[in-house]
């Protein structure tokens, strides 16, 4: 045994992360491995590097809304190789610093694939050693799935595989209709590429509120985004002038690039968690209690890994949480509900809380309120474009159980939002709260005419 530790960490990512430095923190000695690069997902090949490139997209917009406000602009010209080198360094910035953080915590990193051989006992792939740990945290993430396998299928990329093309497809096509695939079709259109969204189901962003799915299409739809529903790719073959894709019912397009964001799946693969006992739900993922705890008492798991809720804050609260149950003695259990999210598509969306459907399934009584306009922006600039917003409220109670925004800045509402949805805020206190104008966000508490009731019967 090279090593005896009080925990080791599988992955890097967010969540494995925080729990480390927390529990190194409590004075246990903690070892982390990371078989790729410090960081995860989110910071490496996510939401971070993704947000970077949406940034970049939104500039296409901002130069033609300029001639609105006075200014006379040459014609710009976009280079992809600067964005993605200058995005790559911002990367490489972002891992040092995370590095930097374990060491200051006192973690041990080991640059290794990590694989149970018994319930205390983790090999090290890179250099054949083995370390004993009393406790161990599994927090390897989520990998792209790419679907079942088609005729083609190695001409596929994934979300990884985008952030580091060579250079920028003139036209592109993209499978899916979740966060994924809608914040790059956006960042594609962006930066001037032809884009088709294919989806196998009737509408964008399945689980959102309808009138959300409506509105973002419009949007996108407006902006050249070519959207095809109830559609999945069937083949793809390489043609002289691109990739000529197949599409259910005998549609056919020629494009550059074939991107699939059909979903991820927990990266549990070859881990070894047989030989640690460990279990797995139905879903393929590990299976935990509410306080991210196995079916092992000493092996616990946080993030995308559990197929909980998959989203960076969510890892990472989950991490916290775990180090500070087993290592400060302070029992926490992470509440699920309730999680502002954004999808930073062009317009963004910002939801928290029920939808209108999902509301009506389970309250007695349900008051919604809701409003589209044209932003102030656009009043110069002319272009075509609404934001829109809804209030999902109790009838009953009066509180606020659901709030859903497209427009800009979206994301940085619904994470405020957040705090008074949390804190039960009723319709009363958004009303009584005096607004900021002129602003958007000032329309959420403003709203005063209800635009529809719903009365769930009780069942006979």
């Amino acid at each position: 045994m090279s090593d005896e530790v009080d925990l080791f960490v599988i992955g890097a990512g967010s969540g494995g992360v925080r729990a480390a430095r927390i529990a190194s923190g409590y004075g246990a000695s903690v070892m982390i491995a990371e078989e790729y690069r410090v960081g995860g997902t989110c910071v490496i090949r996510g939401c971070v590097p993704k947000k970077l490139l949406v940034y970049a997209s939104r500039f296409h917009e901002e130069f033609e809304d300029a001639a609105g406000f006075g200014w006379t602009l040459p014609e710009p010209k976009f280079d992809w190789a600067t964005l993605i080198a200058n995005k790559d360094k911002e990367i490489d910035r972002l891992e040092k610093a995370y590095t930097s953080n374990l060491e200051r915590s006192k973690v041990k990193i080991v640059k290794s694939r990590a694989v149970l051989t018994d319930p205390h006992t983790v090999k090290l792939l890179a250099t054949g050693e083995t370390v004993r740990a009393k406790r161990i945290l599994i927090a390897t993430g989520g990998a792209p799935s790419l679907g079942k396998d088609i005729e083609g299928h190695e001409h596929v990329i994934s979300s990884n595989e985008a952030l580091h093309l060579k250079e920028l497809p003139k036209r592109i096509l993209i499978q899916g209709g979740g966060y994924i695939a809608v914040e790059f079709a956006g960042i594609f259109n962006g930066l001037g590429s032809e884009v088709t969204l294919v989806y196998r189901g009737d509408n964008i962003l399945r689980g959102f509120d309808e009138e959300v799915r409506n509105h973002l299409r419009a949007e996108l739809e407006k902006r050249g985004i070519k959207i095809l529903t109830k559609k999945i790719v069937e083949g793809i073959e390489k043609v002289d002038h691109g990739l000529d894709v197949c599409l259910s019912g005998h549609d056919q397009i020629v494009v550059d690039q074939v991107m699939f964001a059909t979903g991820r799946r927990p990266n549990v693969k070859g881990l070894g968690l047989e030989a640690a006992g460990v279990k797995l739900d139905e879903r393929g993922a590990i299976a935990v209690d509410e306080f991210s705890q196995t079916n092992v008492p000493h092996i616990h798991a946080v993030g995308d890994v559990t197929d909980r809720i998959a989203l960076t804050p969510v890892a990472i609260r989950e991490g916290h949480a775990f180090a500070d149950t087993v290592f400060g003695k302070k029992p926490v259990r992470v509440d699920h509900a309730n999680v502002p999210t954004a999808v930073f598509s062009e317009p963004e969306v910002g939801v928290i809380g029920l939808t209108e459907a999902q509301a009506c399934d389970t309250l007695a009584k349900v008051d919604i309120y809701k409003t589209s306009f044209r932003p102030m922006k656009a009043t110069l600039s002319g272009r075509d474009t609404r934001v829109f917003m809804k209030l999902v409220v109790d009838g009953t109670s009066d509180r606020v159980v659901g709030a859903h925004i497209i427009g800009p800045d979206a994301g940085e509402m619904i994470q405020l939002i957040g705090v008074a949805v949390r804190l039960k805020a009723t319709k009363a206190d958004f009303d009584a709260t005096m607004a900021v104008h002129p602003t958007a966000a000032e329309e959420l508490v403003t709203m005063r005419e209800k635009f529809a009731t719903h009365v769930r019967q009780a069942a006979e």
